[in-house]
């Protein structure tokens, strides 16, 4: 994926983001906190849609799109810290 991240003076940050397969979307990152997704449809220099997030939306987004969810990772990290300490009384 390659990833152009720029600045809007006063307004917040872009990232326009373009697959592999040349499909193009961009976050849109407001100074006040706010998240936009914007999608592209072709050589088209204007968004077709606009998704707004509020925070909370934002963050399972996030979650979502890591290889795996957050409650996975940590059940994993807690397996492996239980493995060094020797301690085999978690499941």
């Amino acid at each position: 994926m390659h990833i152009d991240r720029s600045t809007v003076p006063g307004q917040g940050t872009v990232h326009h983001l373009r697959t592999r397969g040349g499909d193009r979307f961009a976050l849109v990152t407001r100074a006040d906190g706010g998240k936009h997704i914007l999608v592209y449809h072709g050589a088209a220099d204007e968004p077709v849609q606009s998704v707004a997030l509020g925070a909370d939306e934002a963050d399972q987004l996030a979650d979502l799109l890591h290889s795996a969810p957050l409650p996975d990772r940590v059940a994993r990290l807690e397996r492996l810290v239980d493995r060094l300490a020797g301690d085999g009384s978690r499941p």
